[in-house]
């Protein structure tokens, strides 16, 4: 017997909640990212996701150069001279500079939340989820890095009567999958590669615990789908998406595969953040005809196969 009662209290840092997705889950959907990620793709779209902690973003181009982030600033990390404004080795991501640069120039990405504060942020949608047959998505950044934030969140929704979905990276220890698992009604696991040595390199990690997380995770899901990024240059060919087609068709529960194709969306990101964009400056995102071709590679092995935006 599941034990429901929900934490409120329990906080944790979110860095984003978007409404009104289609993507992430059946129906109408309300994500909710939380900080922090154990990995490091070449291809994060959300860069500011992998921080746990608050950090701050600047945007030369709303810049009006009025100087106020420069006098609110009580650590001098505000440095006119340098480019990207910020000294990040005085930073201590405060937030006093962005709440009073009106321009949106510097702005913070991460707050901290209650339980009951993210609960009512989600109930706000809650007809949406009824007409649409939707629900609330917890993403990242990994969001059971936050476990215990995530878990309380999920048994809310549970308590709403809400369908409850996350996006997992699947790098997470075991026994957070068994405490969290009974509350998720659809898990979205990423599979990026079978290839090792090719997952410590593009994504700062080995795939062992994601690969075996991914067995236990089809044995306790109500339901999965496996989502695989397709990234030029990494796993941009036909026996790649054949090996995680055939690694997921043995999983249990899994009747489903996403491809996601590769895209620059998040590039500014880096910019903001003040941090190296790795992937270069000629891969774009594999055309039609290639992810068509990928599909029935899927669909052939046994899948169901969509193809979704990354």
């Amino acid at each position: 017997m599941l034990k429901n009662e929900v934490d409120l209290n329990k906080t944790g840092t979110v860095f984003n909640i978007q409404r009104f997705s289609v993507n992430d889950g059946p129906g109408i959907r309300t994500i909710v990212f939380l900080k922090g990620c154990p990995l490091s793709c070449y291809w994060c779209s959300n860069p500011e996701s992998q921080n746990i902690n608050k950090e701050l973003l600047f945007n030369l181009s709303n810049c009006t150069g009025c100087h106020k982030c420069e006098k609110n600033c009580e650590h001098d990390a505000i440095d006119f001279n340098n480019i990207n404004r910020i000294d990040r080795d005085r930073c201590i991501s405060c937030g006093n500079c962005a709440e009073n640069c009106y321009p949106g120039a510097l702005v913070i990405s991460g707050k901290d939340m209650n339980v009951k504060e993210v609960l009512l942020e989600i109930n706000k949608d809650s007809s949406q989820f009824r007409r649409s047959n939707g629900g609330v998505t917890l993403s990242g950044g990994e969001p059971l890095l936050q476990n215990e934030f995530a878990l309380e969140i999920l048994k809310g929704c549970k308590q709403m009567g809400v369908h409850t979905t996350i996006e997992t990276t699947g790098y997470v220890n075991k026994n957070i999958l068994e405490n969290v698992l009974p509350w998720v009604d659809l898990v979205l696991l990423d599979i990026k590669t079978i290839d090792e040595e090719k997952h410590k390199k593009y994504v700062g990690a080995s795939n062992k615990i994601i690969l075996k997380n991914a067995k236990l995770i089809s044995d306790l899901a109500k339901s999965m789908i496996v989502r695989v990024p397709v990234i030029p240059e990494f796993n941009c060919d036909s026996k790649s998406i054949e090996n995680i087609a055939k690694f997921s068709k043995d999983l249990n529960h899994v009747k489903e595969l996403h491809l996601l194709p590769y895209h620059r969306l998040g590039l500014n990101k880096y910019t903001c953040l003040g941090k190296k964009y790795l992937m270069k400056d000629n891969i774009n995102t594999p055309n039609e005809e290639i992810m068509l071709k990928f599909k029935k590679i899927v669909q052939k092995i046994g899948l169901k196969c969509n193809i979704g935006a990354h």
